[in-house]
């Protein structure tokens, strides 16, 4: 919502922006749920200038141009922060290697069957 504010966006606009479902941004505000991996990854493709560290921990500047060439150290951050990080980067490698399984499993599938005939 931070963001969204700086932006001088609409939560519906930012919502949009993203390809989130309308109304998305502020039932998560309400509900102060947890956003999914996949529209962080949205967030962060349509605002690259939005400091990813900031975005998933709150620590920081908000935009990577507010930062002085600054190199995030990782090893200066609460245990907590880093482990909130480790989790999150975890999840996305997960995330990645089964779209890579299924894209291969296809691929393999499709040669069975070219194979076959």
């Amino acid at each position: 919502m931070q963001f969204i504010k700086y932006s001088g966006l609409s939560a519906r606009q930012f919502d949009l922006s993203i390809g989130a479902s309308n109304g998305y941004t502020l039932r998560m505000s309400k509900n102060r749920a947890s956003i999914g991996s996949d529209v962080i990854e949205n967030i962060l493709r349509t605002y690259p200038d939005l400091n990813v560290v900031w975005l998933l921990t709150g620590e920081g500047p908000m935009l990577k141009s507010q930062q002085e060439d600054e190199i995030l150290d990782f090893d200066n951050l609460s245990p907590e922060k880093q482990k909130e990080i480790e989790q999150i980067i975890e999840i996305k490698i997960k995330e990645r290697q089964r779209e890579e399984l299924k894209v291969l499993l296809r691929e393999v599938a499709d040669e069975i069957g070219k194979q076959g005939n």
